[in-house]
């Protein structure tokens, strides 16, 4: 079976139980994520299983490396029966945090793309809709005490609008014939994504744009990319449209090149 871009499994999980236990964790279990040029503010996790001889904390596991409880694990266990709850090999536990006005920036996770390669899991445990979480530019609806699968060798980023941390148990977990059945039974009652905030405004700019025909032809004399994105994201403040460059490059990205060009035709 190929994985969907994402589906709610059939499995559910007791939310202050989950924040209970969170509140738990001293501030020292945190540590900075290691992929440090792919966030903007801050984004930290605690390792509950990882590879014992992790050059960091929160680093995955390589293919077919071994892996253990942490310490955090076995000083808070009671998250041993959280994570029990799926009946899948455990590959990697994490909790991740994104603080209020922080971003993921897009970026994708080739080695979960591989049709042997570990699934990645969601659990939200304290979130908000103020928080997207884009997957091919479309937002996963997540909410508390949900499972999600999620296929991230797709692009995908987290914008944190809210002012609460959002917090999700993360996991990679080994194929079985438990996780399959489980994506295949939860696709049937998974919620659609919607357009992003930053892909509806895009392409409300867009519209306005193309309406003013002297306006067409002012954008397309900017040559510079720069300048073209500078200009795009002033037009949008004026029309109080939320828009960054992270939503031109992704626009860019996801085949609007071809309505691009003709502003400079």
């Amino acid at each position: 079976m190929s994985l969907p871009a994402y589906a709610r499994l059939p499995v559910s999980f007791d939310v202050a139980l989950l924040q209970g236990l969170l509140d738990q964790l001293p501030d020292e279990a945190w540590s900075a994520h290691f992929n440090t040029g792919d966030y903007q503010g801050e984004w930290r996790g605690v390792a509950l299983i990882a590879p014992p001889a992790a050059v960091t904390p929160l680093a995955p596991p390589q293919r077919d490396e071994a892996v253990a409880a942490t310490g955090w694990l076995l000083r808070f266990p009671a998250w041993q029966a959280v994570l029990a709850r799926i009946e899948a090999p455990l590959r990697s536990a994490r909790l991740l945090l994104l603080a209020p006005g922080s971003r993921i920036l897009e970026h994708q996770d080739p080695d979960l793309g591989q049709p042997d390669g570990d699934v990645r899991l969601h659990i939200p445990l304290r979130t908000d809709p103020a928080v997207e979480f884009l997957l091919d530019g479309e937002a996963v609806p997540m909410a508390p005490g949900e499972c999600w699968m999620l296929d991230l060798s797709r692009p995908h980023a987290v914008n944190n609008d809210s002012a609460i941390s959002r917090v999700h148990l993360v996991l990679d977990v080994a194929r079985n014939e438990w996780l399959m059945d489980a994506i295949a039974q939860g696709l049937a009652d998974t919620p659609s994504a919607r357009p992003g905030r930053g892909a509806a405004a895009f392409e409300q700019l867009r519209t306005l744009i193309h309406a003013d025909p002297a306006l067409v032809m002012r954008l397309g004399a900017l040559v510079a990319p720069e300048a073209f994105t500078t200009e795009l994201l002033r037009l949008a403040l004026e029309h109080g449209l939320v828009l960054d460059a992270h939503d031109v490059a992704r626009a860019r990205r996801r085949g609007k090149q071809a309505w691009l060009q003709q502003w400079r035709a």
